[in-house]
């Protein structure tokens, strides 16, 4: 046997031979990591997380173990919130105890806040099941469509503010201790959007679905595209442009809206975009944006359809320009650059294990790494004859062989810090899932099915609105 398929073997045992619990005689999930010696009492490496089973989920869906993510979505669904204040939401995680499952819904995190981003991927994978598998009568049963609806009333529910993302605080999603990521971050606008369009996909399967609350969905879906292309896209003439335009402006008219001054735009800027590249910036505040390139939300942005043709390539090409701060000895970094000296003291509370170039701030996690092969190569499926850097191939290739050859000799480490990520993360789980089975689906896209990369491939925002006009008619 091959190395690789050594590897394969290893990787998919520890998956399926380990990884996988059970509840009640059927698969829940994967636990976040597999149990170490020593391991502190409550520690929450052993539950499972909504977030981290977005990449095992999709992994069994690839390998035709569809009765897995169908039970881990009903699973979810039962745990769903019912509460008045939490009406709708997901849990961040959930584990067996005294033969129940007990739900984290944000209770037990620091400082007490609900994963959002748990919330906004359950629609995304349930549409990804669907697509997947053709199971119509699921995504019809009351049980589903009622789900749905919860969670749509949640996250349509007026605010005090017209801007149609969604406003969280630090610790809301992936980066889940301060790094002043507060506000609007990337990562939950872009899952956002996947999420409203995975709805909508999924209740225009019912034809007697509530359609004021689908049109509702349709419309935040198409304000939000239109918001991050607008206020989140920056490349060098964007840049430009965001330079020389006037501040303390007021009306209705201005062209400022966030009256954001020249000194806060960063001179490193210059360096990251070169000459082609381009990206979604991490955050935009008033006064005060995050020009942070954050590799999740982007990676995601261009999977979803946030960004258009174009732009995806202008994005590829960042990251071939940037190939040595973001791949490093272990793709991929989480975010770039790192919040340093005062301002991660200021801005992370003293954080420690958010020290500069480790776990968040600015760390290297390879579970991250699948997103850009999937990013790439759902591109080269779509846009087959689109010119795009060959260098880009060359590079996941790279990233491939650099997993291939370091995780199972540093097993499977959860993250990696120091600006080349040679170093495990000091307090980095082994044996994490999510790196695991992210090594098995950056070696299924790349090795034995780049087609399946239309596997996370969302319903187009059109085609709903033109369905949904239909429906109407026929009404």
């Amino acid at each position: 046997m091959t190395k690789e398929k050594s590897v394969i073997a290893l990787a998919e045992a520890l998956i399926f031979d380990q990884a996988l619990v059970k509840f009640q005689g059927a698969y829940v999930g994967a636990v976040a990591a597999l149990s170490q010696l020593g391991d502190a009492p409550g520690l929450n490496y052993g539950e499972v997380f909504i977030r981290d089973n977005v990449p095992v989920m999709l992994y069994l869906l690839l390998k035709g173990k569809t009765e897995i993510v169908r039970h881990f979505l009903n699973t979810c669904l039962q745990l769903q919130s019912s509460q008045f204040q939490t009406r709708g939401i997901f849990p961040t995680s959930f584990v067996e105890q005294e033969g129940k499952l007990i739900a984290d819904y944000g209770q037990r995190a620091i400082g007490r806040v609900v994963s959002v981003d748990a919330t906004l991927w359950w629609p995304i994978l349930a549409w990804m099941y669907v697509q997947r598998t053709g199971d119509q009568e699921w995504a019809c049963s009351p049980t589903v469509q009622s789900g749905l609806q919860r969670f749509l009333e949640l996250i349509l529910h007026p605010q005090f503010r017209e801007a149609p993302t969604l406003f969280v605080p630090d610790g809301a999603f992936m980066i889940d201790r301060p790094l002043d990521v507060w506000g609007a971050p990337l990562e939950i606008q872009v899952l956002l959007y996947g999420a409203l369009l995975s709805s909508a996909g999924l209740m225009l399967h019912h034809f007697e679905g509530d359609q004021h609350l689908l049109k509702r969905c349709l419309d935040r879906a198409r304000r939000l595209r239109h918001y991050l292309l607008k206020h989140y896209w920056v490349n060098r003439q964007t840049i430009q442009v965001l330079r020389r335009r006037p501040t303390e402006e007021y009306g209705d008219t201005i062209t400022n809206e966030y009256n954001i001054q020249t000194e806060m735009i960063p001179h490193w800027l210059q360096d990251w975009l070169g000459a082609d590249g381009g990206f979604l910036l991490g955050n935009i505040r008033t006064g005060r944006p995050d020009f942070r390139f954050f590799t999740l939300g982007n990676c995601l942005g261009a999977i979803f359809g946030v960004i258009s043709p174009r732009q995806q390539r202008a994005l590829f090409e960042l990251v071939i320009h940037n190939q040595t701060a973001l791949v490093g000895q272990m793709p991929m970094r989480i975010c770039h650059p790192p919040l340093n000296d005062e301002e991660w003291r200021r801005k992370t509370g003293y954080d420690r294990k958010n020290l500069p170039w480790c776990y968040h701030n600015a760390g290297h996690w390879p579970s991250l790494s699948w997103y850009l092969v999937l990013a790439i190569q759902s591109y080269r499926k779509h846009y087959p004859d689109s010119i795009l850097d060959p260098q880009i191939l060359i590079l996941l290739n790279q990233i491939y062989q650099l997993l291939l050859q370091q995780l199972p000799r540093q097993r499977w480490a959860e993250y990696f810090d120091g600006p080349n990520g040679t170093w495990i993360g000091q307090q980095a789980r082994l044996n994490q899932t999510w790196t695991i089975v992210g090594f098995l689906l950056v070696h299924h896209f790349l090795k034995v099915c780049p087609d399946d990369a239309n596997i996370l491939d969302l319903p187009v925002l059109k085609d709903l609105e033109r369905k949904f006009e239909t429906n109407q008619n026929l009404t």
